[in-house]
């Protein structure tokens, strides 16, 4: 991850190799037409230069477009050698772009510039919630997963940051800053997981991840194996794990701060690699199963954010982690599991096996009678039909659902309040058990929710579903990467900080 610095210097006279402006569109202009395009801080660049790209902004291929990024020779109308007109999108004249505007805008340019060692940053910086999403968006955009290779020099990240502010000698706008570094670090460090070969990243190896990860934090670390898991009745995680060779954990992490004001505890879903087990999946539906992970590695670097920001929340974090296999040993369709606590839950199809130990996890999670329980998990492939990629899910007790959307509102993450419909509980009947880990296919995102329900008594709860965003398929966009994209961390920093 890059420096980055605050400065009050004229972007025309900033040494780095790259100075990053932005660009709109203007509302029904016509893209070849002179002046469709405009700087949003025309004080940028010194009055003849700018003049000069936006009047030849169609010869030069700037379109203004939302996650473009275009290089021009500066000429030396401005120190840096290279000037790197990024696009926002469409704005009205006068109009301010939105803080998740600019931060997609700063995390495209740079994931964009590679191969040069400093960017400039010359984007509207006038408060402190444009200095943040700034940082932010700049932070989170540089990011290289180089685990099992080496990436060349032009493919690399720069190394330093210049963010042109005029309230760089702020403290609000210093601690925006240092704020940001502390969330992208998390951010990254959940891409790092999710973006491990499951070879390498198996239960044990996650714990002991996260035991390192904590080391020398004040974060509190507990690790279950399989035999402390059968001892304590873990029914769904034991079941889970068991058709692998390599046995699961839970993991517990406590961030306590010596007066907290709440008690909040997150729990994740820890598939390290998830085959379906006995009711295996395709081929092509197993291609990115390294990612049902990714709920416990957003929580375990929410609970280190929240010690690194020094939050005045307790924090509890559970990793419920295990893989889930197909083998002589592994859990069979119509097998009657104990969950923690005592519900018995028949198994009907394996593959529905992240609500059997996010179970466990939610009524060890219960016991200690925390003031909120959240869970976020990839949980459902119902949850990428309904919203798409890039748009979780969220329901449960409809205060702390409200919560939720409005911190990820606030974070720049989209998630979209979802019913729990009373009638769907009715298809999670058993012949033989309290409760099927499956009901109705249709609204197969809401049955998911229903069952977790069943765990969590009347604590006030939330559930994350980030299946579809978790991971990206598709191409990079704004600041986020292709692969894993470290989603939900800053919505839950968001809400433990609200």
């Amino acid at each position: 991850m890059p420096t980055l610095n605050l400065t009050l210097k004229d972007p025309a006279r900033l040494d780095v190799d790259v100075l990053v402006v932005g660009v709109a569109r203007r509302p029904g202009a016509t893209p070849t037409a002179p002046g469709a395009v405009a700087l949003l801080d025309p004080e940028a660049l010194p009055t003849a230069f700018a003049s000069e790209l936006t009047a030849r902004a169609a010869a030069l291929g700037v379109s203004g477009d939302a996650d473009s990024v275009t290089r021009v020779p500066s000429g030396g109308a401005v120190q840096a050698p290279v000037v790197a007109l990024v696009g926002v999108g469409e704005l009205a004249e006068g109009g301010l772009p939105t803080a998740e505007t600019l931060r997609r805008a700063a995390g495209a340019a740079t994931r964009q510039l590679t191969g040069v060692a400093t960017l400039g940053l010359a984007l509207p910086a006038t408060d402190v919630g444009q200095v943040a999403a700034l940082a932010e968006g700049a932070l989170l955009g540089a990011y290289a997963f180089e685990r099992y290779r080496t990436l060349p020099e032009a493919r690399r990240p720069a190394t330093g940051v210049e963010l042109v502010s005029p309230r760089a000698r702020d403290a609000s706008a210093k601690a925006a800053v240092a704020r940001a570094v502390v969330v992208a670090d998390a951010v990254h460090g959940v891409r790092d997981l999710v973006n491990t070969s499951p070879l390498d990243l198996f239960p044990a190896a996650f714990a002991d991840a996260a035991k390192a990860a904590a080391k020398g934090t004040k974060v509190r670390v507990t690790v279950l194996d399989e035999k402390a898991l059968a001892a304590g009745g873990y029914g769904g995680l034991v079941a889970v794990g068991q058709g692998s060779t390599r046995p699961p954990r839970l993991v517990k992490l406590v961030w306590s701060p010596s007066k907290p004001t709440r008690s909040v505890a997150v729990v994740g879903k820890g598939i390290t690699f998830d085959s379906g087990g006995l009711s295996i999946k395709p081929a092509k539906g197993m291609e990115a199963m390294k990612s049902d992970m990714a709920g416990a590695a957003a929580v375990l670097h929410t609970v280190l954010a929240a010690a690194a920001l020094e939050l005045p929340v307790k924090v509890t974090g559970w990793l419920c982690l295990a893989e889930n296999m197909p083998s002589g040993t592994a859990q069979r369709p119509s097998d009657v599991i104990t969950q923690r606590g005592g519900k018995t839950v028949e198994v009907l199809n394996t593959d529905a096996e992240g609500r059997l130990v996010l179970a466990d996890g939610l009524v060890a999670a219960c016991e200690e009678k925390p003031d909120v329980v959240l869970d976020v998990a990839t949980l459902t492939g119902a949850q990428l039909v309904a919203l798409g990629s890039r748009v979780s899910a969220v329901m449960g007790t409809d205060d702390v659902r409200g919560e939720v959307v409005r911190a990820a509102e606030a974070a720049g993450e989209q998630f979209w309040p979802m019913p729990l419909p009373a009638e769907l509980r009715a298809s999670l009947k058993s012949q033989v058990a309290d409760l099927a880990n499956i009901g109705d296919r249709m609204g197969g995102m809401l049955v998911a929710g229903l069952f977790l329900k069943e765990f969590v008594g009347s604590t006030p709860w939330a559930h994350l579903d980030i299946a579809g965003p978790a991971f990206n398929e598709g191409a990079a966009h704004g600041y986020t990467p292709v692969g894993g994209t470290g989603v939900a961390v800053r919505t839950l920093l968001a809400l433990l900080e609200g």
